[in-house]
């Protein structure tokens, strides 16, 4: 059974978009969505440096747009994706991709929500200076207590020996300086605010209304959910989820303890990928996984997909 699965914020490196460029149809598409919403994706995709690409408002279109072109080469026609794909999810922002990929919303509906969630979470995180940091090693026993002594939060548990705490820039110095008993190391992200924490309480009121004028389809490939690593078979739910997921921590932790009740043996990460598949192979052994890093690599997924694709259950499953 293959999933397939969208990265999230921190994934975006300066000209990732670069090679994705030569394939065809891929420019025009993006050239298509940045008028759409006031963004130059292929500018940012290619020549942009880190500074630029860090901005919440920009890497968070980025990141949704280059996880559909680059899943569309593996899977051209939503009849594909539903054929092949066994389940599907994203990290934080990539649950707008999988969103869009399991049908719940039009690509292009897609791309105008993540823009305006970027302005906002952009917004927010003005406010006052936070950031994330990702802790990894330690027993979450010991590792969530000390973040809660910190005032920090757990915004994402990701499994695998690893979680990440958001909060302000204060908050996250005290951490570095005394980090929990157990953790191998405290790595600061490249994220510009402390999403899925309360912080990030302004951004749920203008997602609220901007989600009003969707038409949300029923997804056709079952979708797992960052909420609880549920799965959700109703596409007015998953995108109420998607409104509130800006304010609340991802359980990537649930996610991929879903995968493998549902008999997971295939993982692809669409790019810029390499962060969720690197997770996968410490929490899911046994189990195949590719990231999409560039073009050379989609003919190593077409193999994957071939061994591993079966037909999919119902989304309900």
């Amino acid at each position: 059974m293959l999933v397939l699965v969208a990265p999230g914020q921190g994934a975006q490196t300066p000209g990732f978009l670069t090679p994705w460029l030569d394939l065809p149809g891929v420019e025009d598409r993006l050239r298509e969505w940045s008028a759409a919403i006031d963004l130059d994706l292929v500018h940012y995709g290619t020549k942009a440096d880190a500074d630029e690409i860090r901005d919440t408002a920009v890497a968070q279109p980025l990141l949704v747009a280059s996880a559909l072109v680059s899943a569309r080469q593996l899977f051209p026609a939503a009849e594909d994706f539903a054929r092949l794909v066994g389940a599907a999810a994203g990290h934080s922002v990539g649950e707008l991709a999988a969103a869009a990929l399991t049908g719940v919303l039009p690509e292009r509906s897609a791309m105008e929500l993540v823009r305006k969630r970027g302005l906002a979470m952009a917004e927010a995180a003005a406010v006052t200076e936070t950031g994330m940091s990702a802790l990894l090693g330690g027993d979450p026993e010991v590792v969530l207590p000390h973040l809660e002594k910190l005032g920090l939060t757990p915004a994402n548990v990701n499994g695998a020996g690893q979680i990440v705490a958001a909060g302000t820039a204060a908050q996250l110095a005290a951490l570095a300086e005394d980090k929990p008993e157990g953790t191998r190391k405290v790595v600061a992200l490249k994220v510009a605010g402390a999403f899925h924490t309360h912080h990030m309480a302004p951004a749920v009121s203008a997602l609220e209304a901007a989600v009003q004028e969707l038409s949300p389809a029923e997804p056709h490939t079952r979708y797992v959910s960052n909420k609880d690593g549920g799965v959700v078979a109703s596409g007015a739910e998953i995108v109420q989820r998607l409104v509130g997921q800006v304010a609340n921590p991802v359980r990537w932790d649930l996610c991929m303890e879903t995968f493998k009740e549902l008999g997971v043996t295939a993982l692809i990460e669409v790019a810029p990928g390499g962060t969720l598949t690197g997770l996968a192979k410490r929490a899911l052994p046994g189990v195949k996984t590719l990231a999409l890093k560039s073009p050379a690599d989609l003919d190593a997924a077409r193999e994957l997909i071939a061994e591993h694709a079966a037909p999919a259950g119902s989304p309900a499953e």
